[in-house]
């Protein structure tokens, strides 16, 4: 059983930054293709940002040039660069890996 903890959320003002993680225990982690999603507040759960187990990469359109997906497969943690943040980039975020999901971390953009 796939276990995930994501941490890095919190309260940026516009065009800050954040960095979130998600620490995976319990599988192969480099075997597998995982992404990042989000849920705004009354918003349906929207893919933000993937990566394939060799590293290419992909994003929502309206992350694109301000977001970083990366991997460290030696310690089994992806992460979200976040940076030029919005206040609709606020939401709680979500990683999933092997078809699990973690917890959620909150990020609030707000002045």
């Amino acid at each position: 059983q796939v276990a995930l903890v994501e941490s890095g959320g919190g309260l940026v003002q516009p065009g800050g930054s954040l960095r979130l993680s998600c620490a995976a225990s319990g599988t192969i982690f480099g075997l597998y293709a995982m992404g990042w999603y989000r849920q705004a507040p009354g918003k349906q759960h929207d893919f933000v940002a993937g990566i394939s187990s060799r590293g290419s990469t992909n994003y929502a359109d309206d992350v694109k040039g301000r977001f970083t997906i990366s991997r460290d497969n030696a310690k089994s943690t992806m992460y979200l660069q976040m940076n030029s943040l919005k206040p609709e980039d606020t939401a709680v975020y979500y990683c999933n890996v092997a078809g699990s999901w973690g917890q959620g971390t909150l990020v609030t953009v707000s002045e």
